[in-house]
């Protein structure tokens, strides 16, 4: 796979199906019985839900009905591990549920579909992964959260979208040379702010990589007022845009905290219930991700998300399936690189979770 990119690895990667995007179709009355069936569940297991900014309204809303959390991957891990219940329910995609196991070995971690993946994580296969690391042994492995426990277990680092450029920037002041993985897109940004020396591995987010750049220019030429907000797994001429680029709470922490009345959106429209949460009197525009002549201009919901919903989330704590298992020798090697970002953190007195996180 070859992209027009300096420093990205040209080495074939596996293909993966994207699954169609998964509906909603409950009537209310149904969706409400089976919220109230859930919030009952989660009492009887001494459960907890914590759900990811992109899932579904009613997912979030749930969380936040029963005492859950709503947050970023790193965060959705460390309010489990803070958290008095026994399990730990993690709405999200699998990488979300086993960084939760990481940090939460004793606890039982279930989610409604295990089939729920993520392209950077299915583009980055461990096995591949751990043979090009190998080399390139000169280089220190910094590693996006959104990949697997294998992945991890095989970094040095891990980071999150808002700690990554803190991060590589302490990395290249004592002269290291970094291979990034998996979001080629996340690691060209970082490498231009950093100036680093950066491999990148070639792989992409399939939301994030659709938001086009002409479009874009189009919609902020018919809203002047608004303020454009990106995650940095976007393109580099989406990113180019951009008034704000920042990971899922950065964004919202943006809407809520500028003064702006407007703003286009560059990131997975599942974010647009907290957002609204944050700024109710504030308008939220679509980035699109469509070209010219489409009858869709903006379809930015990641479709393993979507299979994130209520009638699953109900089965799987009527049964305790789909329990997130990983065998102790991978978690506890995959905590190393997780605890070397909060330690780093501490450290300096950053903060890696709430805004900074991915």
């Amino acid at each position: 796979m070859t992209v027009a990119m300096e420093g990205v690895i040209d080495i074939e990667l596996p293909k993966f199906e994207i699954p169609e995007h998964a509906q909603q179709s409950l009537s209310a009355a149904a969706a409400d019985t089976l919220a109230d069936e859930i919030k009952t569940l989660l009492v009887k297991n001494n459960a907890v839900l914590i759900a990811h900014y992109y899932t579904d309204p009613k997912i979030q809303a749930l969380a936040d009905d029963t005492g859950g959390h709503v947050s970023d991957s790193l965060d959705m891990a460390r309010f489990g591990h803070e958290h008095s219940a026994d399990t730990l329910v993690v709405a999200g995609v699998r990488f979300m549920g086993e960084t939760a196991k990481i940090l939460n070995p004793e606890k039982r971690v279930l989610m409604p579909d295990l089939q729920a993946n993520c392209s950077l994580d299915l583009g980055c296969p461990a096995e591949q992964f751990s043979d090009f690391c190998d080399s390139h042994a000169d280089r220190t492995v910094v590693v996006y959260a959104n990949t697997s426990a294998a992945v991890k277990a095989r970094a040095d680092w891990m980071v999150t979208s808002g700690s990554a450029l803190e991060v590589v920037r302490h990395l290249h002041a004592r002269g290291e040379k970094i291979l990034w993985a998996p979001d080629r897109y996340l690691g060209d940004y970082i490498r231009a702010e950093t100036g680093a020396d950066m491999l990148l591995w070639n792989s992409a987010c399939i939301v994030h990589e659709e938001f086009k750049a002409t479009e874009l220019a189009e919609l902020r030429a018919r809203h002047p007022q608004a303020k454009v907000l990106v995650h940095p797994e976007s393109p580099p001429s989406v990113i180019a845009q951009a008034d704000v680029v920042a990971s899922t709470s950065g964004l919202i922490a943006a809407v809520r905290d500028l003064d702006a009345t407007k703003f286009i959106v560059a990131t997975d429209t599942g974010i647009f219930y907290k957002m609204r949460a944050a700024a109710p009197g504030k308008l939220l525009i679509e980035a699109p991700t469509s070209g010219r002549g489409a009858t869709c201009k903006s379809c930015a919901h990641c479709p393993w998300m979507a299979m994130n919903r209520l009638e699953p989330l109900a089965q799987t704590l009527r049964t305790g399936g789909n329990e997130i298992t990983l065998p102790r020798s991978v978690c506890e090697r995959a905590r190393i690189p997780i605890d070397r970002l909060l330690n780093f953190a501490a450290e300096r007195g950053a903060v890696i979770y709430g805004n900074n996180d991915a």
